[in-house]
């Protein structure tokens, strides 16, 4: 057809388009008002015939009957009221996963921040006395028994944190770090941008892959102000190596009359926490681990060993292997972090009263340290072991057989990845459900289990559907197995 005569055609359709009044009067979009709020349902409808009125004039064929119509504004006033931010469930095996949120909170964290979301609380006042108060009083205390540092400092995420630090400690002074410690994370955070805008001269001294106790020594002035160790969270430098020790840094920094901080970012609170993978089943027949995986103790350093090697500053994350909601905790010495609270820009990056129920109740687990696995649920999933992981594979897989009898479905070992930016080299040996659904191609199946209401993430692999039962949680496997065969039979007719 000539571009005009389908611009014509298109007119045409277009004038016979209902008008808004005419579609208000129909059942099936009349019917709509008991359910949705007179105004909302005008918008609905306004935007439908403006989508309709747009496909029609660029000649695309699209129904333009009144029940057709009213299907079509159900569909939108639906989309408009599910909430844009809400629960999915993860099936990927990355238990901290950054895109879905990284920690799922203990069950306590949730009833502590449920407990004061639909109240007011003593947030900036103070019970006793009944004069104002300070919000950071609600954590200093097991802040500080946790990790025996004299003061501690929330703030709503350790990016917030690292700023701020340096800010008030080495703002228009040099800051000495090593070239291999100069991260960048996800979303463009990277060191040297952080300590510029913080008013630090960075100065860098080594090389990427080894630096001494002499170069940093040597990059030492009357400007320098602090000594900076990043921990590289995200990756490791292996090989041909060399880093100087924390204690060996401190002594330094002792000697030139500077600050030590530590930006460790992970959050192991204690080396001596119990390590999630450190039974025989890790060794487990089938279980896939590279014999280079160290299981045998943590690969992140510890916050408490840390503050006793005699850093200032010592800087990590609520929402890493910490497990509650984001925040980025300081602890150290108490001059330090009063200079830190002092600072004006302290009041922009403060964490909010929900952060600060949730992150106390989580705290508060980790005095009863045998109880983590069990109450916990970041450590329950880093400590599942295979054959729990393997039982529960099972289970899925008769689960998924009985919703879609036709299927491809099998189950494997795999491995899991603890996420967030933490133990990067550390692989966890898991079981995982691989589905191949008749006549529909995996990577549709995948997309559409991701616009569904309750969204369902998991990972491709080989042409199949992979589903990790390290981060599955209870319940969810029937709600997958139900999803899956609605996948099926909307787009593969099965």
């Amino acid at each position: 057809m000539e571009p005009e005569h389908a611009e014509s055609r298109g007119a045409e359709s277009v004038r016979a388009l209902p008008s808004v009044d005419h579609l208000l009067r129909q059942p099936a979009v009349a019917n709509l008002l008991d359910e949705y709020p007179r105004q909302e349902l005008l918008t609905a409808v306004r935007k439908v015939l403006e989508e309709r009125r747009a496909a029609l004039l660029a000649g695309r064929t699209v129904a333009t009957d009144p029940p057709a119509l009213g299907l079509a504004i159900r569909e939108h006033l639906h989309r408009r009221s599910v909430p844009h931010l809400r629960r999915v469930i993860n099936a990927t095996g990355i238990v901290l996963h950054t895109n879905l949120g990284r920690a799922p909170l203990p069950e306590c964290a949730v009833e502590a921040i449920a407990d004061l979301a639909g109240g007011y609380c003593n947030l900036e006042i103070d019970l006793e006395t009944g004069r104002r108060g300070s919000r950071y009083e609600h954590v200093r205390e097991i802040l500080c028994e946790l990790t025996g540092a004299e003061d501690a400092l929330v703030v709503n995420n350790n990016a917030a944190g690292t700023y701020l630090a340096l800010n008030s400690v080495a703002a228009r002074h040099e800051v000495v770090v090593s070239r291999g410690q100069l991260v960048e994370i996800g979303g463009s955070y990277r060191m040297p941008d952080v300590m510029a805008a913080a008013g630090c001269r960075m100065i860098e001294v080594g090389t990427t892959n080894r630096t001494h106790l002499r170069d940093y020594e040597g990059a030492i002035t009357e400007e320098t102000a602090a000594l900076l160790r990043v921990h590289t969270s995200n990756y490791r430098v292996m090989g041909f190596v060399r880093s100087v020790a924390l204690e060996e840094l401190v002594e330094l920094a002792r000697k030139h009359g500077l600050w030590l901080i530590d930006d460790l970012g992970s959050g192991v609170l204690d080396r001596s926490l119990p390590w999630p993978a450190a039974t025989g089943d890790a060794e487990a027949p089938g279980a896939a681990l590279p014999k280079a995986s160290a299981l045998a103790a943590w690969d992140e350093p510890a916050v408490r060993e840390s503050v006793a090697a005699g850093a200032d500053l010592v800087l990590f994350s609520g929402d890493k292997l910490l497990g509650g909601p984001q925040a980025g905790v300081v602890v150290g010495r108490a001059e330090l972090i009063a200079r830190m609270r002092a600072n004006s820009l302290a009041r922009i990056v403060r964490p909010d009263k929900l952060t600060l129920a949730g992150l106390e109740a989580t705290l508060r687990l980790y005095r009863d340290p045998a109880t983590l696995a069990r109450r916990h649920p970041v450590y329950r999933m880093l400590s599942a072991q295979p054959h729990e992981l393997e039982q529960a594979a099972r289970e899925l897989q008769v689960t998924i057989a009985a919703a879609l009898p036709d299927a491809h479905i099998s189950t494997a070992p795999g491995i899991s990845e603890a996420g967030g930016g933490t133990l990067p080299v550390v692989a966890f040996p898991t079981w995982t459900v691989r589905v191949r659904l008749p006549h529909l191609p995996s990577k549709v199946a995948a997309d559409a289990l991701r616009v569904r209401d309750l969204p369902i993430f998991c990972r491709l692999q080989d042409e199949d559907l992979v589903f990790d039962c390290r981060t599955i949680q209870t319940g969810e496997a029937e709600q997958i197995a139900s999803a899956l065969a609605d996948v099926s039979r909307e787009l593969a007719g099965g």
